[in-house]
């Protein structure tokens, strides 16, 4: 039986069908809760051509995401977010939605190399409860620029050892790969159980 239902959106270079959001949402559903894979509008096209495709403008990918929202019609308990671009996507329409919570698995906060464009501004303000599931080596935002950011008191961060944009360690580290997805799992699933 579920008990939740999670729109778990891809990154910008990667559809749903990609290794990292099969793995996510095949353990999130062994735990009970009800996951919707989805891809956006330029994803659907470049599959379709078999070309890469940029994504789309902001507003047009708020507008696909809020359509899979409306097309779900959940009833149970509604959580958004996704994987990079798709977190991102999921936090901007998060206050427009009836979701009890976002999930934003490695969050862009600005650009790899470019630690002064900061896509945060919104994350400072917002009520709705979030988590985001950081690698501490995220080239996108590592953990010692995360902790400075402005960020509002629904926003809970959980950092992965030696995780880098996908959440795998190098070679040599201590941690491993298989423990940070797990690691993220169980965040994922304590954060609904305590917001639903």
């Amino acid at each position: 039986m579920s008990w939740a239902e999670f729109i778990f959106a891809h990154g910008a270079g990667a559809g749903m069908d990609n290794e990292f959001m099969q793995t996510i949402a095949k353990k999130l559903t062994e735990r009970g809760v009800s996951v919707h894979l989805f891809d956006f509008p330029y994803m659907q096209k470049a599959k379709e051509l078999g070309k890469r495709r940029p994504p789309d403008k902001m507003d047009k990918l708020e507008q696909a995401f809020l359509a899979e929202i409306e097309n779900l019609n959940p009833t149970l308990p509604l959580f958004i977010g996704g994987k990079s671009m798709g977190g991102r996507v999921a936090s901007m329409i998060l206050e427009r939605t009836e979701a009890k919570g976002c999930l934003c698995l490695g969050y862009p906060f600005h650009p790899p190399g470019k630690p002064d464009k900061l896509r945060t501004e919104h994350l400072e303000t917002i009520d709705t409860p979030m988590l985001v599931i950081q690698g501490e080596k995220d080239t996108f935002g590592k953990r010692h620029e995360v902790e400075s950011y402005p960020l509002s008191k629904s926003i809970e961060v959980v950092y992965l050892p030696d995780g880098d944009h996908s959440f795998k360690p190098p070679k040599r580290a201590d941690a491993t790969y298989e423990n940070n997805i797990d690691t993220a799992v169980d965040s994922i699933v304590a954060f609904m159980a305590a917001n639903k």
